[in-house]
């Protein structure tokens, strides 16, 4: 299942050309944090020539392409940001033919990177959830994303990637749905729903950050059987805290930030009735959502779940909704992004 790849750190630790970070930022921090850990030199940084005002970044004076090329010739590019525009996508592309670029996978959430021992400790859950799937794509596109994190190629997305519509085939929704949209944010993808039917029965949707809920209600308040919900999702009904500020990765935490109510799905469904197509991306809380909606996956509802919070989410997130409702037909598909953000599990 996994080629013949040397590890991305390993492969950055030990090549004679320098290494340039491209991207600066939360994933930046946490490339240049796990260096720091493994020994791993960064010679400088670098950003898009448009971000680039030779302003300070961890001590690095951030710079253009160009003025490493005049300064060092050739050397590595580690990838520290992500992004879903093509022509953002394209220029990282363009910038991967000039030097040799390689993403080292730092999780979303959580702490574990995906090297030789965490394929270790993992290897009988990964070997587990491929058994699962439901079709040979599924099986190419978890060996694309084993292969990818392992190794930071981009090549590996570039195999697996498949647009929305390929995988809205499979859900096969209908006019009907009782939709619970998880992570609703500010209506994207009640949007979805709407552009892939031609109606619905009712729509639940859950967004935890204040300013997105508020948001969310002014999008969708034209919509007839439509349900706002401010909480999180969780395994319980709890008071949790959740991070500052009105982005789409609101994440809760422990440390610090806003307090608010979790909910769960089967209290949800007590509240509102049944659901026919679950959507959740819950920033990190897939597993802790599964946990709390074993009733209600016991009558097989569609399902869409986000999995690329961590980097065991692809086959963590597989085995446990297999545990729950070992009936569901589990595929797995990629979309257009760099690095391996919008993977999803779809299950029937």
């Amino acid at each position: 299942m996994l080629f013949n790849n040397l590890c991305v750190w390993d492969a950055l630790k030990n090549s004679d050309k320098p290494v340039i970070l491209y991207g600066m930022g939360n994933g930046a921090d946490k490339v240049l944090d796990e260096f720091n850990k493994r020994g791993i030199k960064c010679y400088g940084v670098m950003a898009s020539d448009d971000f680039v005002r030779y302003q300070n970044f961890r001590g690095f004076t951030v710079s253009k392409m160009s003025d490493f090329e005049e300064k060092l010739g050739d050397f590595n590019i580690a990838l520290c940001f992500a992004s879903s525009l093509s022509d953002v996508m394209n220029h990282i592309k363009l910038v991967s033919s000039r030097h040799s670029l390689l993403v080292p996978n730092v999780p979303v959430y959580g702490q574990e990177v995906l090297d030789d021992s965490f394929l270790s400790k993992y290897k009988e859950d990964i070997k587990k959830a491929y058994s699962l799937l439901a079709d040979e794509k599924s099986k190419q596109v978890f060996k694309g994303v084993l292969n990818f994190l392992y190794s930071g190629k981009l090549c590996y997305l570039d195999e697996i990637t498949t647009a929305k519509d390929e995988a809205f085939s499979i859900l096969k929704l209908s006019d009907f749905e009782s939709y619970l949209d998880l992570g609703a944010y500010r209506g994207d993808t009640v949007d979805e729903l709407l552009h892939y039917t031609k109606g619905y029965k009712k729509i639940v949707a859950v967004e935890p950050n204040l300013k997105n809920h508020q948001k969310l209600v002014e999008h969708c308040s034209l919509l007839s059987d439509f349900y706002a919900v401010n909480a999180g999702i969780s395994d319980s009904i709890d008071t949790m805290l959740i991070s500052k500020g009105g982005g789409r990765q609101a994440v809760l935490n422990d440390k610090s930030g806003v307090e608010i109510t979790t909910t769960t799905v089967d209290a949800l469904s007590t509240l509102y009735g049944d659901f026919s197509y679950i959507k959740a991306d819950v920033e990190g809380m897939e597993e802790k959502m599964l946990d709390g909606a074993k009733s209600v996956l016991k009558s097989k509802p569609k399902l869409n779940i986000a999995a690329y919070h961590t980097n065991s989410d692809f086959f963590t997130l597989i085995n446990k909704i297999n545990a729950i409702n070992p009936d569901y037909k589990i595929y797995l598909r990629k979309h257009p992004y760099i690095p391996c953000w919008d993977l999803n599990i779809y299950c029937i």
